[in-house]
């Protein structure tokens, strides 16, 4: 009970560092450390055991407080997931539905076709549960910031106790990688927080990486065919351009 009351607090508290009022000091920031990510370059691809460990802490970590309105259970099948595990996942969240017969709402299981919902009914009660700030939708998150998931990972993986002398307030907590550098959030995420399904060690750096690689793809599910789309069209226009110059070649070849 212990061991969950710490996780619902770490992602209460304003996960991310995403929300609103939660910088209380100026400074300067620290860029994002780079990261060879398996999806980086005009070739990537999404790392499907990665993200599917990703969704696993935004699911046991993150999802306390923040919703992926633009994503649907049924979108999880596009990293791995089979067709069952996706229902056996929407079937532990009830959504509302309605009206019936009688003009009420009522419950029911989530189906595939349901978007992951917001933890909270309203604004309002998000913001009565975080301190008075909004934990946002986690949707496009690596699109919110500057620095994507590179942002992201060293948010997330960049608390230390080595401030170099710059004093936070009480109650906040230092992270060089965040505007101001000092934030309500403490670090959400601890080594061994969550058991990984496939075994992986659990360490803040794996978590960091992988909840990042997951968000990647929240914010961009259709980049794999951006790509694969974009290669097809250069490899086109540079046989249409051969055939151009040929064509030309052979065209003024006659009139010489």
């Amino acid at each position: 009970m212990v061991y969950r009351s710490i996780k619902v607090l770490a992602a209460a508290l304003v996960g991310l560092g995403l929300t609103t009022g939660a910088a209380l000091a100026a400074g300067e920031v620290k860029p994002p450390r780079t990261v060879d990510w398996h999806h980086s370059g005009p070739f990537g691809t999404y790392d499907r055991a990665q993200v599917q460990r990703g969704f696993q802490v935004y699911k046991e970590v993150c999802a306390s407080c923040h919703g992926l309105k633009y994503i649907a259970y049924r979108n999880l099948m596009e990293i791995g997931f089979s067709e069952d595990q996706a229902k056996a996942i929407a079937g532990e969240y009830t959504v509302e539905d309605g009206p019936d017969a009688s003009g009420d709402m009522f419950e029911r299981p989530a189906r595939l076709s349901d978007k992951i919902p917001s933890p909270f009914p309203n604004a309002n009660a998000a913001k009565a549960s975080n301190g008075g700030a909004y934990p946002i939708d986690l949707s496009l998150a690596a699109k919110a910031r500057v620095g994507g998931e590179d942002y992201l990972y060293s948010l997330l993986s960049g608390y230390t106790d080595d401030t170099h002398g710059h004093e936070c307030s009480t109650g906040t907590y230092y992270n060089p990688y965040f505007p101001g550098s000092c934030l309500a959030m403490p670090p959400p995420l601890l080594d061994d927080l969550i058991e990984y399904v496939d075994g992986t060690p659990a360490t803040t750096e794996q978590m960091s990486k992988d909840v990042s690689a997951f968000l990647t793809w929240t914010a961009e599910p259709k980049m794999e065919e951006r790509k694969q789309m974009g290669f097809k069209v250069i490899v086109f226009l540079i046989i249409m351009a051969g055939l151009l110059y040929a064509a030309k070649r052979r065209i003024w070849a006659r009139l010489h």
